[in-house]
């Protein structure tokens, strides 16, 4: 992600202000998407390009940056657009949530639990993983039958919700904050690649079985051109 020049202070700084223009970014959306989906989709298509282009935090390698003319997104498709609650999770035999560990090259091992699922009517289920360390957030990924797929979608799946790096469309019941918080909104459209489709310096948390669906899911950003998957 970073130059081997670049001290440790700058990373992290540059790292925090990248995360904090992420969260902005979905703020917007979630802001604009209550009343026009389109419309926020197309803010955010417009603002990721930009932050991808030209942010020192980029996952786009250096030697990539000259030729990036920004991320290959499909066109908004309101077709793809869902909300639904989060059915609880079963605990396992010893009574605690099923876990997934996720070891990393820079974070050590993430671990998750799961959460519950939410149903995608006419798609399938996906699994919502709630990241069990310091800072909590709901993970989502999701993985369809165009990974890996020439001109598809990247191999390791793509991300729908991060929350705890900003990326989080809502829930119906966001205004009142009371014991029912709604449906989440999961809006296919904005499904992105995580960022070791672009740097494989990076080691992402992929989508597991229970995020694999057995349809194309043909809407959001599809795999970067220099993608090995």
């Amino acid at each position: 992600m970073t130059q081997a020049t670049t001290s440790p202070v700058t990373t992290a700084l540059q790292t925090a202000d990248w995360r904090r223009r992420v969260f902005a970014i979905y703020a917007e959306v979630r802001r604009r998407g209550a009343q026009d989906p389109a419309d926020a989709h197309a803010f955010w298509v417009a603002a990721r390009d930009d932050l991808f282009a030209n942010h020192p935090a980029s996952p786009i390698l250096p030697e990539d940056k000259p030729g990036f003319t920004g991320l290959t997104v499909t066109p908004y498709d309101p077709a793809w657009r869902f909300t639904a609650p989060v059915v609880p999770a079963e605990p396992g035999p010893d009574g605690a949530p099923r876990r997934l560990d996720v070891p990393t090259a820079t974070d050590g091992v993430i671990p998750f639990e799961l959460l519950g699922t939410v149903e995608l009517s006419g798609l399938g289920t996906l699994d919502v993983w709630r990241l069990a360390s310091y800072g909590g957030g709901l993970f989502v990924p999701i993985k369809d039958t165009l990974a890996g797929v020439p001109g598809g979608t990247y191999g390791g799946g793509r991300y729908l919700l991060d929350t705890i790096k900003g990326s989080w469309l809502g829930h119906t019941g966001e205004a009142g904050y009371d014991d029912g918080v709604g449906d989440l909104v999961l809006d296919l459209n904005f499904a992105y690649n995580p960022s070791c489709a672009y740097d494989p310096a990076w080691v992402c948390p992929l989508a597991q079985p229970g995020n694999t669906l057995d349809q194309e899911v043909p809407v959001g950003e599809r795999t970067p051109a220099t993608s090995a998957l």
